[in-house]
């Protein structure tokens, strides 16, 4: 399977670089001293808990137009970039190439669609903590590594069952998903609720679990993100956010978000696509979301980042 990973960070660098480590034909594109290191040194992930993998060698570029069209097209950048990105990835996109994107949120995938057809597009979760400890180098935090896809209108393709085979030679847990738009959904709850309250508190989740006040805000966003989802006709339970809500109680008490982290570390939020994208897919079927309305609000000022402010 022809492969080309757009965004070789924390996410895209972990499940290409385990893909390219079970045999696949994977091609990345990166930039900076992180293209330059995996050049010279190839591509090493960092685990205590699973082991390091190490690729000496593996194919990389800053030009995708390079590539020429493949099989699969994973996206593993920002949600900020997803516009640009698909532009460029054009001369890689073929009539029948899966195209993948594993960025958080729900709304990155009526994009693509846009550029690449209904048909191209498939669904994907990826669940794993993951970031670029130096150049060339992917680190892994804790024990979860997931991954799961499939087919929006739930079929088990040609390209669907391929992936799955190889993702099955990786160790990483894969699952080829039947309801692929709840799967991400059902992410998406827990996100919205973690990133908003986390970043807006600038605490996190255990501060925030603990007091009845904030607790029942981020209870809040998690309801209204179901309550949404269930508008646009998602097939979540209508307690899912109480479940959402207990299942934060089980988590590490120092776990934070990556909209927290970047948030100190001045660089631009995901707001947008998170709780404003709860905000505009509740307009969108008459839907109020006061909390996640608030959150967009209180970083707006943040969007960008400290460096163009």
């Amino acid at each position: 399977m022809k492969i080309a990973v757009m965004g070789s960070g924390g996410v895209g660098g972990f499940y290409g670089g385990h893909l390219a480590h079970a045999g696949c034909d994977v091609t990345f594109v990166a930039r900076g001293a992180h293209l330059k290191a995996m050049r010279e040194h190839g591509l090493k992930i960092e685990s205590a808990a699973h082991g390091d993998i190490h690729i000496p060698e593996v194919k990389v570029t800053d030009d995708p137009a390079t590539i020429g069209q493949v099989d699969l097209v994973i996206i593993a950048v920002k949600l900020w970039d997803i516009e640009a990105t698909a532009k460029a990835l054009r001369p890689v996109v073929g009539p029948d190439t899966g195209v993948l994107s594993l960025q958080n949120g729900v709304i990155k995938d009526d994009i693509l669609r846009r550029e690449f057809g209904a048909r191209a597009v498939m669904g994907g979760v990826g669940y794993v903590a993951t970031h670029i400890s130096r150049p060339g180098v992917i680190h892994q935090t804790g024990t979860l590594q997931r991954l799961l896809f499939g087919e929006y209108d739930g079929r088990r393709s040609e390209r669907a069952e391929t992936l799955y085979a190889a993702a099955l030679r990786t160790g990483i847990d894969t699952e080829l998903a039947a309801d692929i738009r709840r799967t991400l959904w059902e992410k998406y709850v827990f996100l919205v609720g973690l990133s908003g309250a986390t970043t807006t508190m600038r605490s996190t989740i255990g501060p925030i679990r603990e007091n009845p006040q904030t607790r029942a805000f981020l209870h809040d966003l998690m309801r209204e993100t179901v309550v949404v989802g269930r508008a646009h006709g998602v097939a979540l339970p209508e307690d899912y956010a109480e479940q959402r809500l207990a299942f934060a109680d089980s988590v590490a008490a120092d776990m934070t978000s990556s909209m927290h982290h970047d948030l100190e570390g001045g660089n631009r939020l995901e707001v947008a696509w998170l709780s404003g994208g709860v905000v505009q897919l509740g307009k969108a079927v008459n839907v109020p979301t006061p909390a996640n309305r608030a959150v967009w609000d209180m970083l707006a000022l943040h969007a960008e980042g400290r460096r163009s402010a």
